[in-house]
């Protein structure tokens, strides 16, 4: 089977277009969402109606949990709860039960997925090889995929080989391993293009791939809104 894997959409419907189109193009059996669907961009309801209508599984992520009032905001950085709050007053009513019935991890055809690790599914950020030994270890599936950090990577264990993975990168999965498949919406590797993972786990094979979209129109939809406009400014460092 064939799997697109997608994480931190951020109601960057720009970003969700273009991923969309290029996951069109390669035909996966299905497509699953690794979390925050929603928060920092302008357009929730539409990213919410995008992956109830495409992702066979979905997770929560904090930002999902915090626009629900799962989570509190004061968790949140400043610019963060910012957005969070306008979500919260212009998020529908489908757009909320559809996040409010999703879970921060989930185990989808032998795959362990989490929005965060194994040991903090909800929180816990995957960004040094540490961490991510520790998360192959806490994990109990040969394959493990998490969001949250924005930063694409694969890991393998052992002799924790891997790391940051740019556009392209193809990875033999044969052992255990843990994927990050990198932000659609607000990416934090230097690359502003959207990320996304194509998964064969017949051939047990991972490609990485980017997708440059129109930055500048979220940009100005977030201006126009009045959500932060470091949130926006951001969007075209990949920071």
């Amino acid at each position: 089977m064939r799997v697109a894997v997608i994480s931190d959409i951020h109601a960057n419907l720009r970003a969700l277009e273009a991923v969309a189109d290029a996951i069109g193009q390669a035909e996966p059996d299905e497509i699953w969402c690794i979390g925050d669907v929603v928060g920092y961009g302008p357009q929730p309801n539409p990213c919410c109606e995008w992956s109830a209508d495409h992702a066979a599984v979905c997770l929560a992520g904090n930002h999902d949990l915090g626009v629900l009032g799962t989570l509190d905001l004061s968790l949140f950085s400043d610019d963060a709860a910012v957005a969070a709050r306008w979500t919260r007053e212009v998020l529908s009513e489908a757009a909320r039960g559809y996040l409010a019935a999703l879970q921060p991890s989930a185990t989808r055809d032998g795959v362990a997925l989490y929005h965060g690790s194994p040991r903090d599914p909800v929180w816990e950020y995957v960004l040094s090889y540490d961490a991510a030994r520790d998360a192959l270890h806490d994990s109990t599936a040969d394959l493990t995929i998490v969001g949250h950090s924005h930063v694409p990577f694969a890991i393998g264990e052992g002799e924790m080989v891997g790391g940051h993975a740019s556009d392209g990168t193809e990875v033999d999965l044969q052992g255990r391993w843990l994927l990050n498949p990198g932000s659609v919406g607000q990416p934090r590797d230097g690359d502003p293009a959207a990320a996304w993972l194509l998964l064969d786990l017949g051939s047990r094979h991972a490609t990485f791939h980017r997708v440059a979209y129109d930055v500048e129109r979220t940009q100005a939809e977030m201006r126009e809104l009045g959500l932060p406009d470091v949130l926006a400014e951001r969007l075209a460092h990949g920071v």
